[in-house]
């Protein structure tokens, strides 16, 4: 019985000293983050003028989430799309926005949510003249801060279709429809 004892503490024990390194990664101190600015005071900018500001950084919580606030002054989003992993929330802060989740349709306004899990359809839309804000949540962060960081810095730019696809399937997602409105090009 101490042999079997004995042997299940060593073997156990490479084990536990992993799973310890593996906490070393993730931030020990709580942040704060002022009203429209960015965590690392170094917004991304893309699709026609919206405005990132992380709140959360995928490093933060080593990969856990990414959570940024979006700032859009035109109307309209990206194409129907999933995400191979991640589940997504959206908490409108201002404007309306215009969510199409698998089938369902719902119109959005300030201090509505919606959700979009993984592996399901979805697109969003601003709609109207009014400037609007998001609150954009994904769990886990997968490679979408990676993909709009690179994005915001011109790494896209002249991209065919073909490529824009590769792209996106490289970072979790996958282009299977047209936009609810008007495409926001990168």
């Amino acid at each position: 019985m101490k042999t079997c004892l004995a042997a299940g503490t060593f073997i156990s024990s490479p084990i536990i000293l992993i799973a310890r390194s593996i906490n070393n990664f993730r931030i020990d101190k709580g942040f704060f983050v002022d009203s429209g600015k960015d965590r690392f005071d170094k917004s991304i900018k893309l699709m026609e003028g919206d405005t990132f500001f992380t709140k959360v950084a995928t490093k933060d919580t080593d990969g856990d989430i990414f959570v940024f606030e979006s700032s859009r002054m035109k109307e309209g989003g990206p194409s129907h799309h999933l995400h191979f992993d991640q589940d997504e929330w959206w908490y409108v802060l201002a404007g309306k926005f215009v969510f199409k989740i698998g089938e369902t349709t719902y119109e959005a306004k300030a201090g509505d949510s919606v959700f979009g899990p993984r592996m399901v359809p979805h697109s969003f839309s601003k709609v109207g003249e009014e400037e609007g804000k998001l609150l954009m949540f994904y769990q886990p962060a997968g490679k979408m801060e990676d993909m709009f960081q690179k994005i915001s810095e011109g790494y896209t730019k002249g991209f065919t279709e073909e490529q824009q696809d590769k792209f996106r399937e490289e970072h979790g997602i996958k282009r299977v429809g047209p936009p609810i409105k008007y495409f926001k090009k990168w």
